[in-house]
């Protein structure tokens, strides 16, 4: 039975240590999910540019569109003229004329095709512009995180170190030797005022007073002794 509670302790202890490396290195996650919105980025903004180039094709093509179809116009009015000044039969004129103002007819349709289709496209882009402008911002949002989250993670784990060392010392053993030390020295003084105390002790009595009186300080000198001397004998 008890085995039986040993392993399934052990298979639960080893899905926990599963579930946990799934979470416990976030800032490679982190990472991770930065790359693929930087590759969704690029994505974006080539499909930008694209939308962007077809744009630029369009409203050109659209403007030639335009000067084709003034310049099939004016074409038509100078053959009328040549018909109206009889260089060249009104009929024909007329003919040929019909047929420019035709052709203008279609250039300019297709011009004005050209450049609703522009603004669409235009629309387009800025919507494509504003994703694209979003997305950078979360990126660089994302990155700013990352560098705070790479601090924070190197704190945590510097202090999580110096709390396991802190909860690995003995502070009961600490203050045993501590106490133990004070001991010794406690001793140790005693023991040395007890040998001074016993040099003092084999001192003769001249030895003592002269210790008291501080190395006969106080004592008279020689000259002292010769004044007196002088004194009692009466010499000036």
């Amino acid at each position: 039975m008890s085995g039986l509670f040993s392993r399934v302790l052990r298979l639960g202890k080893s899905e926990a240590h599963a579930v946990m490396d799934k979470f416990e290195d976030p800032i490679k996650m982190t990472e991770q999910g930065i790359r693929e919105l930087k590759k969704d980025l690029e994505e974006s903004m080539k499909s930008l540019a694209q939308v962007k180039g077809i744009v630029i094709r369009m409203r050109n093509d659209a403007e030639n569109k335009k000067k084709l179809a003034a310049d099939y116009e004016s074409k038509a009015m100078a053959l009328l003229q040549k018909g109206q000044q009889g260089s060249l039969e009104m009929a024909e004129a007329e003919r040929l004329a019909t047929e420019i103002l035709a052709r203008k007819e279609d250039v300019g349709q297709e011009a004005l095709r050209l450049s609703k289709e522009v603004t669409s496209q235009e629309s387009m882009a800025l919507q494509l512009q504003r994703n694209v402008d979003k997305l950078r911002t979360t990126v660089q949002r994302y990155e700013n995180d990352l560098i705070t989250l790479r601090a924070r993670a190197k704190t945590a784990a510097a202090t999580r170190k110096l709390n396991a060392q802190i909860a690995r010392v003995d502070s009961d053993g600490t203050i045993a030797m501590l106490e133990k030390m004070r001991a010794k020295v406690e001793e140790d003084e005693s023991l040395a005022q007890a040998y001074g105390e016993i040099a003092d002790s084999g001192q003769s009595i001249d030895e003592q007073i002269n210790k008291a009186l501080g190395d006969g300080s106080s004592m008279p000198g020689a000259s002292d002794s010769l004044a007196a001397l002088k004194a009692k004998m009466k010499i000036a």
